[in-house]
């Protein structure tokens, strides 16, 4: 069984509720935040309007992963024994831990203590850069947002758009402190331009590259890494010793299913018809060491979860982030987690439920996250059966489970539900200040409604043709 990942929760031991109090503090953030990502989330809408077999599509997609998921064993076991048959040498983990002793071994055969890596949400969740770090290895992003990050020393806010949270200005800061670039210069084009040529003397002078792996194919033993900057390549095809980390589930059966998936996850991440690199790799080149680490890390016990399992469909789009009120307005680094919003929510459980016991309540359980999934799963309601989990296991605050009890007896005694909703509605109408305080957490952040004058069954038995 796979251990959990180490220091996931905020090092000062908040919950969602207090670091999204802490994004909420800088009010004009947190709204280009949120417009932005609903900017997002209607350039998807208008791709996929675009697509008239869009719904075809994800039900194709949504049936290939359950065969997956119900034959993943024997799917691994092909895949391995192509890609070796293709020069591949492939590698078994079982946790984070295991994952980064093997980089760390190729690395000290090879006498490198030096290394280019493009964006990979798996070792994030291993923490590989840390682990490397502490031995004295260099690790650098090369992905454009994710060097943002690293140079300002946080984790990704988005997997697919790490610096979402990061003002241009600040990006400006960071680069005339790292790069060198004119004080109080902001302008995009200029920034990006100082990261290419930062980056290109780092591609150039790295004889190793990891990359992520978006899909890997079964049939052929190849695999697929998906990128707009093309720095994945760039890292790859110089180096000698090219590593690519994988999560188990990233398997598809056949090399024509790569079409069903690549029509859906662009236009689901970003609104675009396709990213501007699909790159396959089969084989190493002449002289080139060619590695590939397939991880667990947990995903044998989530697909062991019934009600669980379907969140292994994922292929990392991010939509679900870019529609969800509770993340626009609360950023990603409130979910303390690798991958944050509401599919970090159902995913973080099952590595530490413990330590990730609030993520699955930071959501309206609104559906629009379901809605949007390419792969369809079944977010919203993942959350709903995250909580009872938490609740019967006890990893949820006693007063909220106190309170759950509470509401469950006034909930089942239609009597006692009658005579709350009165003195609840009378209360809101003449002593307003019992509710509208700082101690209703629900009033922080929002007005009290206005109490109507009856119930709806009140109003029905009134009105109910006799």
């Amino acid at each position: 069984m796979a251990e959990a990942p180490r220091d996931h929760k905020d090092p000062r031991g908040l919950d969602h509720s207090a670091l999204s109090a802490a994004f909420n503090v800088d009010e004009s953030r947190v709204d280009w935040h949120d417009e932005t990502l609903w900017f997002i989330r209607q350039k998807r809408d208008k791709a996929v309007h675009s697509v008239p077999e869009w719904e075809w599509l994800r039900d194709t997609a949504s049936a290939i992963k359950n065969n997956v998921l119900s034959n993943l064993s024997e799917y691994l076991e092909q895949f391995e024994g192509n890609a070796k048959a293709n020069g591949i040498v492939v590698h078994w983990a079982a946790d984070g831990d295991e994952h980064n002793r093997i980089v760390h071994d190729i690395l000290s055969r090879h006498g490198v203590n030096r290394m280019v890596k493009s964006k990979s949400m798996l070792t994030e969740e291993c923490q590989l850069n840390e682990y490397l770090s502490d031995k004295g290895i260099e690790v650098v992003d090369s992905d454009l947002g994710e060097r943002i990050v690293q140079l300002g020393e946080e984790p990704p806010s988005h997997i697919v758009l790490p610096c979402i949270h990061k003002k241009k200005e600040e990006i400006g800061d960071l680069f005339h402190k790292h790069l060198g670039t004119e004080a109080g210069e902001s302008d995009p084009q200029v920034l990006t331009e100082a990261a290419r040529q930062h980056l290109r003397e780092t591609f150039l002078t790295r004889k190793v590259a990891l990359t992520g792996v978006n899909f890997a194919v079964a049939e052929t033993g190849e695999f697929v890494v998906c990128t707009n900057e093309g720095n994945a390549d760039m890292g790859a095809h110089l180096s000698d010793v090219h590593i690519a980390s994988m999560g188990i589930e990233k398997i598809i059966p056949e090399r024509q299913h790569l079409g069903v998936f690549l029509r859906l996850l662009t236009r689901s991440a970003t609104g675009q018809p396709i990213t501007t690199y699909s790159s396959h790799f089969k084989s190493p080149r002449p002289g080139q060491e060619m590695h590939l680490i397939l991880v667990d890390n947990g995903r044998s016990r989530q697909l062991g979860r019934e009600d669980f399992r379907n969140s292994l469909k994922c292929i990392r789009c991010g939509s679900c982030m870019n529609t969800c009120p509770v993340y626009r307005r609360s950023g990603g680094h409130s979910y303390h987690s690798v991958i944050s919003g509401p599919i970090g929510s159902i995913l973080a459980p099952n590595l530490n439920m413990k330590d990730f016991a609030d993520l699955p309540f930071a959501s309206t359980l609104c559906g629009s996250c379901s809605n949007v999934c390419p792969v369809k799963i079944n977010i919203h309601e993942q959350l709903y059966k995250w909580r009872q989990v938490l609740v019967k296991e006890g990893y949820v605050a006693g007063s909220k489970a106190a309170g759950m009890k509470v509401m469950a007896q006034v909930f089942g005694r239609p009597v006692v539900y009658s005579l709350a909703g009165k003195i609840g509605r009378w209360t809101m109408r003449n002593v307003p200040f019992v509710t509208n305080n700082k101690l209703n957490p629900w009033y922080k952040e929002r007005e009290m409604p206005q109490a109507p004058e009856h119930s709806f069954r009140e109003w029905y038995a009134k009105n109910r043709k006799r």
